[in-house]
């Protein structure tokens, strides 16, 4: 009776504690842990015990002007990615709210970009951004400009990650802002137009400011997946040409596992969530203030 009596009493949290658990291996131990080694003299070259150091292991990795470099990568291409982004997107899904023909194949084919892996799409445009037998450079002389050298040029290798990560990620932002389309009232819309409200006011006016919440629900969706985007950038460039795409978490890889310095790539990955979550939070004010 007594222990029938408890279970009773708790099931709520007996059915709760497997999914607590994944949480905390799978999620929370890994950042608790790299947080540790953070504070370690953890060098798999060097042949000395694991030991405590303090902040010494951030010091030598917040002066070492490739970390700055690569945090500044970072910004860029998460930018670049969000804000382009957001307007495709945005676009999209203003043209995908009519009705016409055809609509529905049109959504299906905007889901293809989405459960691509993005490694394969890596190589793929890797093909197609070759100088040489690509066919973006013959693209380019179909319309008489000149021909790009795209990933091998160090000038043109982040914009041209950026062109892909669009491309890949576009029809999500497009999909989100459709759902918050769909789901908005139609009265200040009617009202609008008895009022006589043209269509860019009723756009700027009425549906962008109701809209907001939503487009600001799919910018921290993608900024959180924008700032550690790895496997596009390590498949098409791998940090290169020199450092021209190298990312901070891809120098975070290198250093860990080229380079065997866990306590300085620890270091950097505590950055990148630091910086995850300010951003994060930072866009989630924003939404709040939207709402009221």
């Amino acid at each position: 009776m007594i222990r029938g009596g408890f279970i009773e009493r708790n099931l709520k949290m007996i059915f709760t504690l497997p999914a607590v658990m994944f949480v905390v291996v799978m999620m929370l131990f890994p950042i608790v842990y790299t947080l540790f080694l953070s504070f370690t003299n953890w060098n798999l070259t060097s042949g000395m015990p694991l030991r405590f150091v303090g902040f010494k292991s951030y010091a030598r990795v917040f002066s070492e002007p490739r970390f700055l470099d690569a945090i500044g990568r970072t910004f860029l291409f998460t930018a670049m990615c969000i804000a382009l982004e957001t307007f495709f997107g945005m676009a999209i899904a203003l043209v995908l709210n009519r009705a016409f023909v055809g609509k529905g194949l049109i959504k299906l084919f905007l889901l293809l970009p989405l459960v691509a892996t993005p490694v394969a799409v890596g190589i793929v445009f890797n093909l197609f951004f070759d100088p040489t037998i690509g066919l973006a450079n013959w693209a380019l002389g179909l319309v008489g400009l000149p021909k790009s050298e795209w990933v091998s040029s160090a000038a043109t290798a982040l914009p041209s990650l950026v062109l892909v990560d669009v491309w890949q990620w576009t029809p999500m932002i497009a999909l989100i802002c459709l759902a918050g389309l769909a789901s908005l009232p139609s009265d200040p819309y009617e009202s609008a137009r008895v009022d006589g409200a043209s269509a860019p006011q009723i756009l700027m006016r009425i549906t962008l400011p109701m809209l907001a919440p939503t487009i600001l629900t799919a910018i921290i969706l993608r900024s959180i997946d924008a700032l550690k985007t790895f496997d596009i950038i390590f498949a098409m460039t791998g940090g290169g040409p020199g450092y021209a795409s190298e990312t901070l978490n891809i120098l975070a890889f290198k250093y860990s596992l080229d380079y065997f310095k866990i306590e300085q790539a620890s270091v950097m990955l505590v950055s990148l969530f630091v910086i995850g979550l300010a951003s994060s939070l930072g866009i989630m004010k924003l939404r709040g203030s939207s709402e009221v």
